[in-house]
């Protein structure tokens, strides 16, 4: 079964609620690797999407510099 898609939002008040239970030091360590192991995930996720909007806002930005300069000429 697919995960389902979490919004970046969320991911970091996940990943954020997974670093103050760990810095907390009172996890037993099995909880802690899983924690661990999920705050990896959420931080993967939030940089691949992170990678994307930028992306997104590079080619917004490019194809509007174009239309300009077609504009201008």
């Amino acid at each position: 079964m697919p995960k389902k898609e979490i919004p970046f939002d969320e991911a970091m008040l996940q990943l954020e609620n997974i670093v103050r239970q760990l810095e907390q030091g009172d996890v037993p360590l099995e909880n802690a690797i899983e924690l661990y192991q999920k705050g990896m995930e959420l931080s993967k996720l939030c940089s691949e999407k992170l990678q994307s909007a930028e992306k997104q806002l590079v080619s917004y930005i490019g194809d509007n510099t174009e239309k300009e300069g077609n504009i201008n000429e």
